[in-house]
């Protein structure tokens, strides 16, 4: 099966983060659209889903019948260990360490990523909805310090411009 053509976008390239749980894959297309997002990318480790339409080949089928590309960057994922610990303890403070020290070791994907994200309205997927509790955000982030676009995040109903916690000295 060929990749689907990209829409090319219809406005400055923007880096987008979406999460699908509570919706429906139609309605997160419609989300997408809403937004014109032409790129998707799945930075799900293993992509796969208990929500119909979302694991990887039919997500895929579905975004390109909309006219969405599709890409997978699984070394963006969360690694197993890592998950695995934030399901047994629920800390998010060591999840947050743990997935930034997995960051730091893909900068040449990071890079990748900043330059896609410059050409294309893209958009980071995984499932969680709340961006404040997922990695998608500091992929996100940490694209945006690469030379990437400025990141918003969508929710269900609108759009939040990134603003990441300052440390206080």
């Amino acid at each position: 099966m060929r990749p689907a053509k990209l829409r090319r976008p219809v406005t400055t390239p923007a880096l987008f983060t979406f999460g699908y749980e509570g919706l429906t894959i139609n309605g997160f297309i419609a989300r997408l659209k809403d937004a014109r997002v032409n790129l998707i990318v799945d930075v799900r480790e293993l992509p796969l889903s208990r929500k119909k339409g979302f694991s990887k080949t039919a997500f895929r089928e579905h975004l390109a019948a909309a006219g969405i590309g599709y890409e997978h960057r699984p070394a963006l994922g969360c690694p197993k260990p890592v998950r695995n610990q934030y399901r047994e303890d629920g800390d998010w403070a060591a999840y947050t360490r743990g997935f930034l020290a997995h960051l730091g070791t893909v900068n040449t994907e990071v890079r990748n990523l900043a330059t896609t994200a410059r050409k294309h309205r893209a958009c980071l997927v995984c499932f969680e909805a709340d961006f404040g509790f997922c990695h998608r955000t500091y992929v996100a982030r940490a694209v945006r310090a690469a030379g990437g676009p400025a990141v918003q995040h969508l929710t269900a109903r609108t759009a939040l411009a990134d603003a990441p916690a300052s440390l206080a000295a």
